[in-house]
């Protein structure tokens, strides 16, 4: 009798804490999650999943900063269990249960567009599986490629990152004739593209970029130019990543904060390409790392 007392005692108190104390207050110890994903639907909706260890005390878990809408607990079996908030929904409780619980709910007001990117500041330090749009191939971890290819998503541990992609983004694809070869160079970008050149004595791509602080991915066959790479806005050094996909082909992207002239300069051009199979090229690009502290799944 004075257990169920005491429970209901601090049931009460958990009701009727106020929203700027409640983060000052611990009711149950911290609750251990077995996995935390976040999945981006093609309409660019959020939805939270926590997957939460059976315990037999009360336990108190953080919900991901944002709007929550559509809160919900359950158990494994799918039966909904007592729903307690803890303040402004910054946390729930999470009453003792011999099934693991199931907390899902919907995360408004954090994906924000702006100049055709999408943009998520994320914190929360547990680990974290996103999953992204189907059609997406290529997202922006703190400002880092990472190219997902035919993956669904990635894994983030202690996660505090910006994410960033945009959607239908078009793609430019130039033609490059040499000799009786002909290569395609595709260039993936939100930004109005002119004056593309390739200047095989100089051993360079150039192109005019008419818009500021546009992603800009240039996919390059490695027969035609290949790095190591140097990439300038006019006449000044910029940061730029290279990654490979497949081994004919190398991704160089940037993000100009001013329009102007970006002119890629390679070592080798064709017809000087070395006498290493596109695999092998592949292979040793691949092994530079790419995205700190990510998984590809």
């Amino acid at each position: 009798m004075n257990t169920k007392i005491t429970l209901f005692i601090i049931i009460s108190l958990i009701l009727v804490i106020p929203s700027a104390s409640a983060q000052e207050i611990n009711v149950g110890e911290k609750a251990v999650q077995k996995s935390v994903e976040v999945v981006i639907n093609d309409d660019n909706d959020i939805h939270v999943k926590h997957i939460v260890s059976s315990s037999n005390s009360p336990r108190q878990m953080k919900l991901i900063d944002g709007t929550i809408e559509n809160l919900t607990i359950t158990d494994e079996e799918g039966k909904e269990q007592l729903l307690t908030v803890i303040g402004d929904n910054e946390s729930v409780m999470i009453f003792p249960s011999s099934n693991n619980s199931i907390i899902e709910y919907d995360l408004k007001d954090v994906l924000l567009l702006k100049d055709n990117v999408w943009t998520l500041d994320f914190l929360y330090l547990e680990t974290t599986t996103f999953v992204i749009p189907e059609k997406l191939d290529l997202v922006f971890v703190n400002d880092r490629p990472v190219y997902l290819d035919d993956k669904k998503g990635f894994a983030c541990h202690g996660c505090q990152m910006i994410l960033e992609y945009s959607v239908n983004e078009p793609k430019n694809m130039m033609k490059v004739g040499w000799e009786d070869k002909e290569f395609f160079v595709e260039i993936k970008t939100f930004a109005d593209i002119e004056n593309f050149e390739f200047n095989q004595s100089a051993k360079e791509i150039s192109f005019k970029v008419n818009d500021s602080n546009q992603f800009v991915t240039t996919v390059i066959p490695l027969e035609l130019l290949w790095g190591p790479y140097a990439v300038f806005l006019d006449d000044e050094k910029i940061y730029f990543h290279d990654y490979t996909n497949n081994g004919t082909h190398v991704w160089v992207n940037m993000k100009p904060d001013t329009s102007g002239n970006i002119t890629i300069i390679g070592t080798t051009v064709v017809p000087e390409f070395p006498i290493i199979a596109p695999l092998a090229v592949g292979f040793l690009m691949m092994m530079v790392p790419f995205v700190r502290k990510l998984n590809l799944h």
